[in-house]
């Protein structure tokens, strides 16, 4: 890092806890200080040192068209001529909700919030007054958010109950979290059989996306909806990552799923902050002021959020994005597979997520997944972006192809990748 970032780190420290608004920005996990964007374009951003970085992180996640793509900056430079924010109700919030309902079958209705913690803690909080039970089903590995609910992992069993997984939580309401194996059904089944009548719903993010990135197992998905049929809880799927991105009605599209309720955010704000969650009918109507579940949010339904994510997704049908990520995703596999072939290396990819393990496959869960060899991860980051190639600083996070990534950009990728591998 140079002089000059060094120092506005070190001025970020004094002010801002860990220097950093959110945790992983910190590269506690590789080690080294972070780097400060002065500006990004398409699929490369630049630092305030004046370096350029072809980047696959794109705001984890929502810069599916890249950086700053013309159509979204219009449509935010329009809405903000308008206002800013209202707090009373603007036809965009109308525009993207119907477009939402269509792209997804499973949701009736939907209602804006303002993250994708906030959309998570809301199907919760909504589940529970449905069903009138308390206790949910969680995944390792799986992250929704820092509600507290969510915030917790499995203790010395399967079916252990959660404790806490941060300060701040009270055991109290980590204790009606059950968290589970991602891909084992059995323990599913016993979670059931042994809080018969107490639990409200599962959620699941149907693609991790958040330990690396893993795959359900064939049918995975479907016994977690028929244990919930069977038990009268609700299946929510976290979609904040892949909604939107794995397809036009992610990842519930692509397995053939509808689950109860969906959390979504992301790709629907256009990078600006911005989430969602819906479903039935019949589920969201409990949401006030028509039913006695309270959710409310001053900014929810923002003009800008609404007219960005509104102008990103029509653009992704326009050109038939999907097709686009496919194809640069399946360039970027293909080269990296024959890198990899005789090495302990994994590679999962699914349409414009990735993620290259540094362990030996199969990996399905937390466990299997953090066999990995972080040492080995922490090398290959800082070589990577020290050869103008930056990737998620965690070996358990997912990185992101945009429709901006060209296939020069993806040959300059593999040609980085190869060496930083050549070294390890």
């Amino acid at each position: 890092m140079s002089e000059r970032s060094s120092n506005l780190f070190a001025r970020a420290r004094a002010r801002i806890p860990g220097g950093v608004n959110s945790p992983v920005r910190a590269f506690r996990a590789v080690g080294g200080e972070p780097f400060f964007v002065d500006r990004a374009q398409g699929s490369h951003v630049w630092t305030i040192d004046g370096v350029e970085l072809v980047d696959y992180v794109g705001s984890w996640g929502p810069a599916i068209l890249g950086h700053a793509p013309a159509v979204v900056s219009d449509a935010l430079r329009a809405a903000a001529l308008n206002g800013a924010s209202f707090g009373i109700p603007n036809p965009l919030e109308v525009e993207m909700a119907e477009l939402i309902c269509a792209w997804m079958p499973s949701i009736e209705k939907v209602r804006m919030v303002n993250s994708g913690t906030e959309a998570t803690m809301s199907c919760l909080r909504l589940a529970r007054g449905f069903t009138g039970r308390d206790k949910i089903i969680k995944f390792a590995g799986c992250y929704h958010g820092h509600a507290d609910s969510l915030l917790v992992k499995a203790g010395s069993g399967p079916l252990t109950h959660g404790k806490p997984d941060s300060a701040g939580i009270p055991r109290s309401l980590a204790e009606q979290t059950i968290v589970l194996p991602f891909n084992n059904v059995e323990a599913v089944h016993a979670a059931f059989r042994e809080n018969k009548d107490q639990i409200a719903a599962i959620i699941v993010e149907p693609i991790p996306a958040n330990a690396g990135l893993f795959f359900p197992r064939q049918n995975f998905l479907d016994q977690l909806q028929n244990e919930c049929a069977a038990n009268g809880a609700l299946l929510i799927f976290d979609e904040v990552m892949t909604g939107f991105r794995v397809a036009p009605g992610g990842a519930q599209q692509l397995y053939g799923i509808r689950p109860d309720l969906t959390a979504l955010g992301k790709i629907i704000g256009g990078g600006l902050p911005v989430g969602a969650f819906g479903g039935r009918s019949e589920i969201m109507d409990q949401l006030s002021p028509d039913g006695p579940v309270y959710q409310a949010g001053t900014l929810s339904g923002n003009p800008l959020a609404m007219a960005g994510g509104l102008a990103q997704l029509r653009q992704l049908e326009q050109i038939d994005g999907w097709k686009l990520l496919e194809e640069r995703g399946a360039e970027l596999e293909t080269a990296l597979q024959s890198l990899i072939s005789n090495k302990a290396l994994t590679f999962y990819r699914v349409g414009s997520m990735f993620c290259l393990f540094f362990a030996s496959g199969p990996i399905f869960d937390l466990d299997s997944a953090q066999r990995s060899d972080t040492n080995e991860f922490t090398k290959f980051f800082h070589f990577c972006l020290d050869a103008g190639v930056y990737f998620p600083p965690s070996q358990f996070e997912t990185a992101f192809l945009s429709t901006a990534h060209s296939a020069m950009d993806i040959d300059r990728t593999i040609t980085v990748m190869r060496e930083a591998l050549a070294k390890l």
